[in-house]
């Protein structure tokens, strides 16, 4: 339950968010857009970015707000009744949270606590893209529940990513963070790079 200041605070919030709502069209906007991410056959990356998308529409602060009341515990969500909000506001949020708001939090708790890796491979594959032949690497990543993912892009996608993974790994590490033959195989990894993309005089 909340205590005196946070009751104060979710007041304000509710209110804020009501105001919000008030806008003509809002209410059946809101409820379009959320009817859109929950049916949607990417409805991961669409919850990921559903906040944005509510900011967008509501500003800031409101759409931070309706994201956290769909997924509220219950107890939090009862306060609600106790501010003074338009009817047909609270209507929609109940039947907001009744429709969408564990499939939401769900969709959130799984990406803010993702599956580890348990295994990977790579392979190269050439295609064929507007007559001419472009090299696409081939990531399989292997989850703890043994579910394999698959992506695909161009090298240069990947020789991105490895490198976004080295620097944002690199001023982190312990001295005894990677083996001598790893560091080994990344050396000669950068200077093949090097020898295969060099300009020929």
């Amino acid at each position: 339950m909340l205590d005196h200041e946070e009751k104060f605070l979710f007041k304000e919030e509710i209110l804020h968010l009501a105001n919000s709502l008030a806008d003509p069209g809002s209410l059946d906007n809101v409820e379009d857009l959320l009817t859109d991410v929950i049916t949607s056959p990417r409805f991961d990356s669409e919850v990921f970015t559903l906040e944005r998308s509510l900011q967008v529409m509501l500003g800031a602060r409101a759409g931070t707000t309706l994201v956290g009341l769909l997924t509220v515990t219950p107890e939090v969500f009862e306060e609600v009744a106790e501010v003074r909000i338009p009817p047909e506001v609270h209507e929609r949020l109940v039947a907001w949270r009744a429709r969408f708001g564990l499939a939401i939090d769900n969709a959130l708790n799984f990406l803010n606590n993702p599956d580890g890796i348990q295994g990977h491979n790579f392979a190269t594959q050439i295609a064929h893209v507007e007559e001419r032949r472009v090299l696409q690497g081939r990531l399989t990543l292997v989850r703890y529940n043994n579910e394999p993912q698959f992506f695909v892009a161009d090298a240069s996608v990947f020789l991105g990513l490895v490198t976004d993974i080295m620097e944002r790994l690199g001023p982190y590490l312990e001295p005894d963070a990677a083996e001598p033959e790893t560091l080994t195989r990344l050396r000669d990894a950068v200077n093949l790079i090097e020898r295969k993309t060099a300009t020929r005089g």
